[in-house]
């Protein structure tokens, strides 16, 4: 019932409650880094949804397009900015995906949405974190975000696709506001991202 039902309307309410009343705070971030980024304040990516369907996520962007002199781009940690830094510290950088859930994209709780070349290095336990829609925030997240492995992030992920009940949200949203104000996780030991999944 709750989650057919009640948590897509939650989701809906929370999201354009969330817009409203942090817009002040949108516009002020997306001026910073539109002058951080060289006009550009905004990240968008394909990511795949729930049942694997591509959508595209918008999100703050806290790195610049900067390259070397072969035309490469820099390491992360080069071009993490340092208005970016403290977006994605303080998790600013997630503010934009309120629009993400608004539309129905995604979820303010459930399995964050990843890349899409990871779809076809799954196992199909791991597979099974896409029946739900992704989330701004979710069970992985507040169990070490970037800073655990990946499998224990897909675990996590599993976990929550089987167990989800308005319990289980609350207590992930309360862990949340918890994780955000510890800056915990943010990224892996050593760098300014996560590594990527190469697979099981």
């Amino acid at each position: 019932m709750y989650s057919i039902y009640l948590k897509r309307v939650i989701d809906f309410i929370c999201a354009l409650l969330g817009l409203l009343f942090l817009s002040p705070l949108f516009i002020f971030v997306t001026i910073c880094l539109f002058i951080a980024n060289q006009g550009k304040p905004f990240f968008i990516q394909r990511r795949p949804g729930k049942n694997g369907k591509i959508f595209k996520i918008v999100k703050f962007k806290t790195m610049t397009d900067k390259k070397d002199a072969n035309g490469n781009l820099l390491s992360d940690a080069e071009r993490l900015t340092k208005v970016g830094s403290f977006v994605r510290k303080t998790s600013l950088d997630e503010i934009p995906q309120l629009m993400n859930v608004l539309i129905g994209d995604m979820s303010l709780i459930g399995p964050r949405p990843l890349l899409p070349e990871y779809l076809p290095l799954y196992s199909d336990f791991q597979k099974t974190r896409h029946d739900v829609k992704p989330g701004i925030t979710g069970w992985a997240q507040v169990n070490g975000r970037n800073a655990i492995s990946w499998e224990d992030k897909f675990i996590f992920d599993v976990y929550y696709v089987k167990n989800i009940t308005f319990i289980l949200d609350l207590k992930i949203v309360f862990l949340t506001i918890i994780k955000v104000f510890k800056s915990e996780g943010i990224s892996a030991d050593n760098t300014a991202t996560t590594e990527s999944f190469k697979g099981s």
